[in-house]
């Protein structure tokens, strides 16, 4: 059993999309755990702010076989694979962590570049904080300040409240 962690993010029907994600997990997985959801600027293109939210589970799965769940996910959320890498979304979901595995192979890399994003990585601390980030052994508590964006960048939303 494995504890992977997860991080979800949309910037089209936000809401519904992510709570139809969150519920998706909580029925096919075990331990399910949401933190609060944020909202950011788009990155690396000109569009519509994000929600982003993390999400911890329990799973017997292979980390290669969750990412083709997760991939049918957002594909039944309305996923288009023929946009750019960065642009809008009805769901995007990346395995950030799978315990403390490092992992290259397949097109699958574990610990994902992107953790110590901050729309990435506050969600990942109010979540567990004192989880160890497996390639330096530092908890995601004291990694945070290295990685806190200036007040203001992270907006703390209501998931319910959005469409």
């Amino acid at each position: 059993m494995s504890r992977v962690y997860l991080s979800l993010g949309s910037n089209q029907s936000p809401g519904r999309h992510l709570r139809a994600a969150v519920a998706a997990l909580r029925e096919r997985f075990r331990r399910v755990e949401v933190s609060p959801a944020y909202r950011s600027a788009s990155v690396g293109f000109d569009g519509h702010p994000f929600i982003n939210l993390a999400v911890s589970l329990d799973t017997d799965m292979e980390p290669l076989d969750l990412k083709g769940w997760l991939h049918a996910l957002e594909d039944r959320e309305g996923r288009r694979r023929d946009q750019p890498r960065f642009s809008n979304r009805t769901l995007d979901i990346d395995i950030v962590f799978v315990d403390q595995r490092i992992i290259d192979a397949d097109g699958l890399r574990i610990p994902r570049q992107e953790w110590c994003q901050p729309f990435v990585l506050k969600p990942m601390l109010d979540l567990e904080p004192e989880f160890r980030e497996p390639l330096s052994g530092e908890t995601l508590a004291r990694l945070w300040p290295v990685h806190q964006p200036p007040a203001g960048t992270l907006q703390l939303v209501d998931l319910s409240q959005l469409d």
